[in-house]
């Protein structure tokens, strides 16, 4: 019999693994963005708009490797600029052009909606002790 903490750690893979896909076409489908681009749009608007690019690595939900590449690819849409760090020449800061502030607004109105229409099954007390229950397992995480 599997451990609690298996079966909590295997449902929250077999859930995003489940629910990812569908969000990610829901947002794909009404605006054109992949999920991953509005991950990153998403962590530089919530920083107000500029990290560094190993800031950026650190808080996507992406491989570090792949974040340079959808930087690069986010610079070539327009929704992204790079600049040199005068304070340190091996690093760069990625930020947010106004035209992705846009499209990750017009995103967030369609993947908040679906993030919701997919945990509408649970009631809001239950969703609330899950999310708190990951928020502490997160925190006693991120201490280590």
């Amino acid at each position: 019999m599997p451990s609690s903490a298996e079966r909590t750690w295997a449902a929250i893979l077999r859930l995003n693994a489940l629910v990812l896909p569908r969000l990610d076409r829901a947002v794909l489908h009404a605006t054109g963005l992949p999920l991953t681009w509005y991950d990153v749009l998403l962590e530089l608007h919530d920083a107000g708009g500029r990290l560094t690019m190993s800031e950026l690595g650190a808080r996507v939900v992406l491989s570090r490797t792949r974040v340079s590449r959808l930087v690069d690819e986010l610079v070539g849409a327009g929704l992204v600029a790079k600049a040199a760090n005068p304070d340190d020449g091996r690093s760069s800061f990625a930020a947010i052009t106004p035209e992705g502030s846009k499209r990750f607004r017009e995103a967030a109105r369609v993947y908040l909606p679906a993030i919701e229409a997919e945990l509408a099954r649970i009631d809001d007390a239950e969703l609330s002790i899950v999310a708190d229950g990951l928020e502490r397992i997160l925190a006693r995480a991120r201490e280590d």
